[in-house]
C-alpha cells in the first residue's frame, strides 16, 4: 500500500470524513457567531469559569476515543477474517486439485466453486442478491449457477454444497483418499465459520444507547461551549467553535464509518471485491498440472561473469623526481 505525501493528505477529501460532518460543523460555527453577536450586542457577561468546561471536553474525547476504538476492533477482525477466507480457500483448493481426480471437467468445476465461495460471500454481506446485481458470477459458475445462487437462501452456503458435492463424488470413486477428504472437510467447515463471524459483526452492532448518549452529550457540549467561552475569546469564539467541534465530530462519524466494514457506503470499506478476484485469480491458475520435477543438477549453474582486470597506475621515475615539492622552510 502507497502512503501518499503529508501536504496530499491535509488537503484530500476523498476517503475524509469531512464531508459527512461539514453541515453540523457551520451549524455550530455559525450558532457560536449568533452568541457572540447577541452578548456582545446587549452587553452580557456569564460570569463562567471555562476550567471546569475543559474537563468535560477531555471527558466527552475519551468517550469518543472509546467509541473509535470499538469500532475499529470490527473493521480489524472483519480483515481478519477475510484473511482466513484467503488461505482457507487456497488449502481446500490444494487438496482437491493436488489429491482429487486428475478429470479436467472435475478440477476446473472444483477450482470454480471454491472461488465462488469468497464472490458470494463478499456479495452476501453487502445485501446483493438479485441476479442483477451478482451477474458478475456467470464468468465463475455460468449464467444457470448464478441464477440458482440469486435464488438461494443463504449464498455461500449454496458455494459450500456444491463444494461437498464435488468432494463426496471425488471420494466416492476412489479418487480421492478419506484422509485427504476429512482434511478438506475440515477446510470447507473453517470457510463457514469465517461467513458466520463476518454475520455476527454485520448483524450485531454497537449498542444504540451508548451512541445516542454520546451524541446527546456531544451536541449538549457544542450547544454549551459558546456561552461558556464568550466572555474570554471574544470575537474569536466561532473559530474556537469550529477549531473544537472539528475533531470532536470528525471522531463521531469515524466511529459511524467503522462499524460496518463490509457497505461500500462506508468509508475504507474492506476492499471485498479485490480480494475474491485475488483467490479466483489464484485458484484457476492452479487448475493447471505442474510440469515435471527438474533435478537440481540438471543444469549447471551459470557461472558467475568475470570483472575485468583493472590495470594498476604506473607513474614514471623521472615523475617523481621532477615534481614541484615544497621546500620544508615553504611549507
Amino acid at each position: 500500500m502507497v502512503r501518499e505525501g503529508f501536504w496530499t493528505e491535509v488537503f484530500r477529501l476523498n476517503g475524509s470524513v469531512t464531508p459527512y460532518v461539514a453541515g453540523r460543523l457551520l451549524g455550530f460555527t455559525a450558532f457560536g457567531a449568533m452568541i457572540y453577536a447577541l452578548f456582545e450586542g446587549l452587553h452580557l457577561k456569564n460570569g463562567l469559569a471555562t476550567a471546569h468546561y475543559e474537563y468535560i471536553g477531555v471527558v466527552l474525547a475519551l468517550l469518543l476515543v472509546m467509541r473509535t476504538n470499538a469500532g475499529y476492533d470490527r473493521w480489524w477482525e472483519a480483515r481478519k477474517i477475510w484473511g482466513g477466507i484467503v488461505n482457507q480457500s487456497r488449502n481446500l483448493a490444494q487438496i482437491g486439485l493436488v489429491y482429487g481426480p486428475s478429470n479436467k471437467a472435475w478440477r476446473e468445476a472444483y477450482a470454480r466453486w471454491v472461488a465462488a465461495f469468497s464472490a458470494t460471500c463478499h456479495h452476501s454481506l453487502r445485501g446483493e442478491h438479485q441476479f442483477e446485481e451478482i451477474r458478475g458470477m456467470c464468468d465463475i459458475v455460468g449464467t444457470d449457477e448464478t441464477r440458482r445462487l440469486s435464488e438461494a437462501e443463504h449464498m455461500p452456503l449454496y458455494a459450500t454444497g456444491r463444494i461437498a458435492d464435488l468432494l463426496k463424488e471425488a471420494v466416492g470413486s476412489g479418487e480421492l483418499d478419506r484422509f485427504y477428504f476429512l482434511q478438506a472437510e475440515a477446510e470447507r467447515a473453517r470457510l463457514i465459520d469465517h461467513i458466520g463471524g463476518c454475520e455476527r459483526i454485520l448483524r450485531t452492532p454497537l449498542a444504540s444507547a451508548f451512541s445516542i448518549k454520546i451524541r446527546r452529550f456531544l451536541f449538549l457540549y457544542l450547544m454549551f461551549l459558546p456561552v461558556a467561552i464568550v466572555d474570554a475569546a471574544g470575537m474569536a469564539t466561532p473559530l474556537i467553535v469550529f477549531l473544537v467541534a472539528y475533531p470532536l465530530l470528525a471522531l463521531d462519524q469515524i466511529g459511524v464509518e467503522l462499524e460496518n466494514p463490509f457497505s461500500t457506503k462506508r468509508l475504507n470499506h474492506l476492499p471485498l471485491n479485490q480480494i475474491s478476484e485475488t483467490i479466483r485469480g489464484n485458484l484457476m491458475a492452479s487448475i493447471a498440472p505442474l510440469p515435471t520435477n527438474i533435478p537440481h543438477d540438471a543444469s549447471p549453474l551459470p557461472k558467475p561473469k568475470s570483472r575485468p582486470q583493472e590495470t594498476p597506475l604506473s607513474y614514471p621515475q623521472e615523475g617523481y623526481a621532477t615534481y614541484p615539492f615544497p621546500s620544508p622552510a615553504e611549507s
